[in-house]
């Protein structure tokens, strides 16, 4: 999902080739100006769709995904990153260094799972509860913490629903980083994985080099 990187891709192949065209049909053929620029405007446009469809469907099958499968997610993505910003803006409206702390670590996490899911569109459905439902829940109780911490008058029930919400954030801002293992958990295996196999190999190795290091003396 590296649309940045697409589409930079498809405007440096499009707009040389756009151009080089738009020059060989003014200097080389008797079409006026106007229909060689269209030409030109239709050939950029067409190759940018064409392009980025090959790009698609290269990714779809990179990862074995259906289209509307990757689709979705896609839209989740945007929404998570609608809501990240969201929760962002909300740094200032706190007033206290605990709650601070708590919606900083929460937009980190949230951040980190995006990109990965970004990199990695499989990795979706092993944070799914972060998109369907901690990310939603952090900017409301952050958003319900803002308004209650800005509230001229502090009575006792505006203390204990404050307190209550930090204690709530707590829990939300473990069950996110609970999310983030899960996002990192198969690439942590995975290493794991080649660790045990480099240390296999290694040993498997080391008696042979040993009875060639013992060769090579006693010659």
């Amino acid at each position: 999902m590296n649309n940045i990187k697409n589409f930079f891709t498809r405007h440096v192949i499009m707009a040389p080739t756009s151009f080089l065209t738009w020059v060989l049909l003014i200097g080389g053929t008797s079409m006026n100006f106007f229909i060689s620029s269209a030409i030109g405007i239709a050939l950029y446009a067409g190759g940018n769709v064409a392009i980025k469809e090959l790009q698609l469907r290269s990714t779809l099958k990179q990862f074995g995904m259906a289209r509307s499968e990757y689709k979705h997610i896609e839209q989740q993505l945007n929404e998570a990153k609608r809501k990240l910003k969201q929760l962002g803006s909300m740094y200032g409206q706190v007033r206290s260094i605990q709650a601070f702390r708590q919606v900083y670590d929460m937009s980190s996490m949230a951040r980190r799972i995006i990109k990965i899911v970004q990199s990695n569109p499989r990795k979706f459905y092993q944070v799914e509860s972060f998109f369907y439902a901690h990310l939603d829940s952090a900017v409301e109780l952050t958003s319900k913490y803002s308004l209650l911490v800005n509230q001229p008058l502090k009575d006792q029930e505006i203390k204990v629903a404050l307190q209550h919400t930090r204690e709530t954030l707590s829990d939300l801002s473990l069950e996110m980083e609970r999310d983030l293992r899960n996002a990192v958990s198969t690439d942590l295996e995975k290493l794991r994985m080649e660790i045990d196999y480099v240390d296999i190999t290694l040993k498997r190795d080391k008696p042979m080099l040993e009875s060639k290091g013992e060769h090579s003396n006693d010659r």
